[in-house]
Formats: structure tokens, sequence, C-alpha cells
């Protein structure tokens, strides 16, 4: 989960993309990065931390130009303090070529040793997203008309990233000479949109992880870019756009209207706050089913992400909602923080009790996920300390029992709370009186009731089954392995009496190959 932006504006696009990249901080909080392109030089500025903290006024006054892209991160491929691989990434040959990248190529290894053997390109990080610059290079090379470029040969050029590269891909792109080009993987597992704005100079594109960019940037939203589509900007601000892949389908990563975007984003076509307001109507209904509706006194939301979802179920069990714990808001996403000690010690610098929501009552916490469980534990303790007399937890997502590996850094079963557990098991762990978790289809039900024709999604960590059809229990305990993590072993308590082995090989009704 990174945030990009690329903007071809009539005047200088640097505060454009500060102001931006300020609005998807949420995305990532590791590194940040920004580069412009003044005719054929760019002007590229990037470092470790926030947004905020990365540009000064000397920073940004060094990045003119009026086209430019922006990157936020956090890591998943790539060592977490390797701050050579914070982005954007450049390479000078055969044309210069800035890029930005958001998700995860899951066959980057394979096409590191193609780039070095065939291609001859050298690749100085471990950065996926380096591997996927060079991959585009060479593609660009191959269909360049000797030194020149046009609209065809770089919509060719990304149909070959498409033939080459696996994995999730929402990606934009400054070509120096040429323009600004945005794509997306087959599959459109990352988010990317676009908007323009109309200006007595010329039109004004911008492309965006989240609308909420477009929003507060006063840009007017088109659309999203289709799964394996490019668009191109030139600089004379005309807008090209071609679908690049030859078998597109749409399977976004549910886990962003879980919990990645922003509620006031808009994502291929839905709401991530309606989204969550049905996550939490169907959880309710559940609720009904596990724990009695009597037994509630109130019900009160893990801030941010499970807000919505919270204020629906409350409203449809008829029980109070209360916000019970305030958030220190300069205090990173907990889950995504390296190291066991660093999200423990995080979660009591997060979040406060509000003592009297819970002395003397029986509290509902929802939250949008569990994921390690630390979070969660530690709120129950917390929930526990202010006087709570029972604690009960319900999640608006299903049990996570499989890492993403399209770019959210939860990469070893081992973290993973609900691997190996059932429900009661899980609830013991935390220390709750009981658990409810959201079932699978629901969660789907809570976006196909807001767009119909988008019922197909990559619910990986959820269900094991990955919609590329190339991971199998080899590459995860690969990628644990990379990590020092153990494999964790298949057994048949996921809930549905299949291995773990099956259900990361996509063995289940509807699975995806």
């Amino acid at each position: 989960m990174c945030g990009i932006l690329g903007v071809m504006a009539t005047t200088p696009v640097n505060q454009l993309l500060y102001d931006g990249l300020m609005v998807l901080q949420h995305r990532g909080q590791d590194a940040a990065g920004i580069a412009t392109a003044e005719g054929n030089t760019f002007h590229l500025h990037k470092g470790p931390g926030l947004v905020r903290d990365v540009f000064r006024t000397r920073n940004m006054r060094a990045l003119p130009g009026n086209v430019g892209i922006g990157h936020v991160r956090y890591p998943t491929a790539g060592s977490a303090y390797n701050f050579a691989e914070a982005q954007p990434f450049y390479v000078n040959s055969p044309f210069g070529i800035v890029l930005g990248h958001n998700g995860n190529l899951t066959n980057a290894e394979q096409l590191k040793d193609e780039m070095f053997r065939l291609d001859r390109r050298h690749i100085n990080t471990n950065s996926d997203s380096e591997v996927l610059l060079n991959v585009l290079a060479h593609e660009l090379q191959s269909a360049a008309h000797g030194y020149e470029l046009d609209v065809d040969s770089i919509f060719q050029a990304v149909a070959g990233v498409h033939r080459r590269c696996r994995g999730a891909y929402a990606v934009v792109v400054l070509i120096a000479g040429y323009g600004l080009l945005a794509f997306r993987d087959p599959h459109g597992i990352r988010p990317l949109v676009y908007g323009q704005n109309a200006t007595p100079q010329g039109m004004e594109y911008l492309v965006s992880s989240e609308s909420v960019a477009l929003d507060t940037l006063g840009f007017q939203m088109v659309r999203d870019i289709e799964p394996g589509e490019a668009i191109f900007v030139d600089l004379n601000h005309q807008l090209h756009a071609r679908q690049c892949a030859q078998q597109a389908m749409y399977a976004p990563c549910i886990f962003e209207y879980v919990y990645l975007a922003r509620p006031d984003t808009v994502i291929d076509g839905v709401s991530v706050y309606e989204a969550r307001l049905a996550m939490g109507e169907l959880l309710a209904e559940k609720v009904k089913r596990i724990i009695p509706v009597d037994e509630i006194d109130v019900v009160i939301p893990i801030p941010d992400s499970s807000r919505p979802s919270a204020m629906q179920l409350a409203q449809a069990l008829g029980i109070p909602f209360r916000e019970g714990f305030v958030k220190n808001r300069y205090v990173g996403r907990t889950f995504i923080m390296p190291g066991q000690a660093m999200r423990k010690k995080s979660v009591r610098q997060k979040l406060n009790t509000v003592g009297q929501e819970f002395k003397g009552k029986r509290v509902l916490l929802v939250d949008d996920s569990i994921v390690r469980g630390t979070t969660s534990r530690e709120i129950v303790e917390m929930a526990r300390a202010a006087g709570a007399t029972k604690v009960y937890f319900a999640s608006a997502a299903p049990p996570v029992r499989f890492p993403n590996v399209y770019g959210i850094d939860m990469p070893t079963r081992a973290e993973l709370i609900a691997t190996g557990r059932n429900d009661d098991q899980i609830a013991a762990e935390i220390g709750a009186d009981a658990l409810v978790y959201q079932d699978i289809e629901a969660l789907k039900q809570s976006i196909t009731t807001l767009r119909n024709d988008l019922t197909v999604f990559d619910a990986s960590c959820f269900d094991g089954c990955y919609i590329t059809g190339d991971i199998d229990a080899y590459y995860l305990d690969a990628v644990e392995g990379k990590r020092g993590g153990k494999p964790a072993k298949g057994n048949d308590d996921d809930g549905d009496g299949r291995s773990s082995e099956q259900m990361v090989l996509g063995l289940s009704n509807g699975g995806q190959e």
C-alpha cells in the first residue's frame, strides 16, 4: 500500500503534488518523494519520513516544472529501513524515465534475473518497483522507432509490461520530453483514478490512488483507470487512453474498502464510506445470532476506520453508539509498523479511554479487522482497566488467515492471529468475552449492493485465493523465509474444513485461477 500522484498542469505542480501527498499520507509514512520535469530535465527530491518532514521550502523551490509525480511509501517488498528504495525511481536509458508504483510484483525475482541476463539492465535495490521501472524502460526501447516515441509505441510498451509482470501495480511515469503516463494491472487490484481541471491556459490532469486527492485539489473526477488500461497525457495536454492487456478483469483488493482507503474516497465507482456502513449493517445480523442484544449496553468503535461500520451496527441493534477512545493522530498505523514491540508500544500512545463510557458497562468494541491481534489485545485490556464489566469484540472483516502479496505488509502466516485458531481461541487470545467476525460473503455483499456488476475481488488475505493465479504454498514459504518467519503448517481448522495449502492453491468455490 503506497500512494501515487501524477499531475500535468499549466502552472508549477510542486505545491499541488505536496498537497496531494499530504492527503494520501495514510497510504504510507515510511518515505515520500516528488519528481518534476522542466523540458527534458528532471528534478527529484525524496527521503525518509512524513511528507511534511521530507520537504522544506528549499526543496520545493528546487522542483520547478508543470508536470510531475509524487509518492508516499510504506515498505512491502525490500527493506523497511533502506531509504534508497524511496520513490520515485529514475533511469536514464533509453529515455529519461521517473516512476512511482503502488503494489507488489509477485515475479520480481524472475524479472530481476531476466533484466541481468537478457536485457542487460542493472537493478540496484531490492525494490520490485525498480524492477518494474526497468521492464518498462526495456519495453519502451523495443517499441520505439529508432530514438523516437509516439503514442502507439508507448501503449505497446505498456502491453509488454502486462505480458511480463505479475501481481499488483498502479503506476505513474514521467517520460522526459514526452509527457505523463499512468497504467493499472490487468486485475485492477490497486486503485487508480484520474480527473481534470479546465483553466484559461488549457486542460489540467491529475492521476491519484484515491479520488479524495481530486476533491481536495479542485479537480473534477473523470473515472477510474480500467484494469489493464493506460492513459498518456502529452506535452500539448492531449489525453490518450487505450486498453493494453489481452485479458483484463475487475478484481480490486477488498481490503481497500475495509481499512486502507479514506472513507471519503470512491474506488471503482463504490463509496468507501457507504461500503463500510453496509458492512456494519450486515455485521449486526451476525452479532444478533451470537451475542444476546440485551447483554450489550453500548457500541464503541476503534478509531478511525471502523467508525462508519460501528455506527450503522449500533443503529441496527438499537444500542447507543459512543466514542470511548480518543486517538492521537500523530502516531502511524499500528499493523504496518515493523516489529511487535513497536506496535504494542504505539497502541498505548495512539489511544486513550474515555473512562465514563466503560465504567460498569457491557461494551461491544467494533474494529475494521484483526490482523496480528496486538492492537485488539491491548484495547480489550484498556477497556477492562477503564471499568468495563464485559468486553465483546466485533470485526467488520473476516479472519485474516493468509498474507497479502499484492502490496500490504502482512507477509507471514505465523504473525496472523487467526492462523490455526478458531473464533473462540482468538477471543481467548485477545481477552474478549465473545468475538464476532464478518462472513466473507457478507463482506463482498457490502460492496456489490452498491455496484452490482462488481462481483470478483481479491480477498486473498481472508480466503487464500490469489487472483493472479501464480501464488502457491511454496511462494509464501519463500516470502516468509526472507523475513525470518516460520511457514505456517497446514491445518483443517480454517473455518471450512480445507487445509491452508488447499486455500493458498485457490481450491475453493469460486476461486480464481
